[in-house]
């Protein structure tokens, strides 16, 4: 048997036996539950847990999809990911069917037990590297979206994903939304690799520190000409401003924290009359510009987004584990802060 954390019965939503698909308390509790069966297929897959033991199918079946598809890793044949369908047998408890997805795909993060821990910990470090674009597990996943909207069109499908995983499901919307598909994204924890600087509790030096490296990055992007583009179509971060995927995150979990401070501290430029500088500046990181001054091309970090919707926790965490945890964002009396971010 598996822990009780991993029990649908014992720690899942069941408080949404009405679901209303306009809701986005309710739209928020789904994708992580279903980020959630993930974690579960591979948890089963490890122990050699199948039904009626597996504990994976309720955090699907609760919500009326079933699973049509799991996404294996060629290196161990881990399941990292999964393809669900919304399939309702029934309407009788289920309202605004026309906001609900067709598809779900949706993407675990690491796991810290059993024979998959050691490729997602290669993962981690790629991602550290901003290269996890070029790894398989990636091209995996970007196979299956691109085969899905192919197949249905992209009007109802959904990305879905936690820590790790919520960067591969951030790393594919941005892939599809360069070439004008606009997915939905539910990005949980999501990794954010920088200093941490929204750790400092004076608000003032915190906002010191982003102003100078502001400054230098933009200083830096016209130096090095990176910045130059004949128009605004042929810029790919301002491509990208129509996606505007939800990001879940957590002050207390500095893996993702730092996306506070990166969204509010363009908004702050803006209103001391800096819009244009940090505009500039958040399409760059300082480290791709050091690559580009020296002659080497360098990907975007991942975590250089346009626009968002962010939603904050305010809910207090006992330890790092409850900040970072998946298992908080379908709690029902969850404190939620939400602010829209438009490049």
């Amino acid at each position: 048997m598996g822990s009780e954390r991993e029990d649908f019965n014992l720690t899942g939503p069941l408080h949404l036996t009405t679901i209303d698909w306009k809701n986005v308390d309710h739209r928020r509790s789904i994708a992580a539950s279903l980020v959630q069966g993930v974690y579960m297929l591979e948890r089963d897959r490890q122990e050699k847990r199948q039904e009626p033991q597996a504990l994976a199918p309720p955090w699907w079946k609760f919500f009326h999809f079933k699973l049509i598809s799991q996404l294996l890793d060629d290196a161990d044949s881990s399941i990292f990911g999964a393809i669900f369908e919304f399939n309702p047998s029934s309407s009788n408890c289920i309202q605004g069917m026309d906001e609900s997805p067709r598809y779900v795909i949706a993407f675990r993060g690491t796991i810290t037990k059993g024979d998959a821990l050691s490729r997602d910990l290669q993962l981690d470090l790629h991602f550290l590297q901003n290269g996890l674009h070029r790894t398989s597990r990636f091209e995996i996943a970007m196979r299956a979206v691109r085969n899905l909207v192919a197949a249905v069109g992209n009007s109802t499908i959904w990305l879905a994903g936690h820590s790790l995983g919520s960067a591969m499901a951030m790393l594919a919307g941005k892939h599809m939304a360069k070439i004008g598909v606009v997915l939905e994204a539910f990005l949980f924890n999501p990794p954010f690799f920088s200093p941490p600087i929204e750790r400092i509790k004076d608000k003032k030096v915190k906002h010191g520190i982003r102003i100078a490296s502001s400054l230098i990055t933009a200083g830096l992007a016209v130096a090095t000409k990176s910045n130059h583009h004949s128009n605004r179509a042929e810029n790919p971060f301002v491509a990208l401003s129509a996606w505007m995927p939800s990001l879940f995150v957590n002050p207390a979990d500095h893996i993702c924290s730092e996306y506070i401070g990166y969204f509010e501290h363009r908004k702050k430029m803006e209103e001391i009359g800096a819009g244009g500088i940090e505009r500039l500046a958040t399409q760059h990181s300082l480290g791709g510009l050091f690559m580009s001054a020296i002659g080497k091309h360098s990907e975007e970090p991942l975590h250089l987004i346009p626009s968002a919707n962010l939603l904050i926790n305010s809910t207090p965490s006992r330890d790092f584990k409850e900040a970072h945890g998946i298992h908080q964002w379908w709690r029902s009396d969850l404190h939620l802060d939400a602010k829209r971010y438009k490049y």
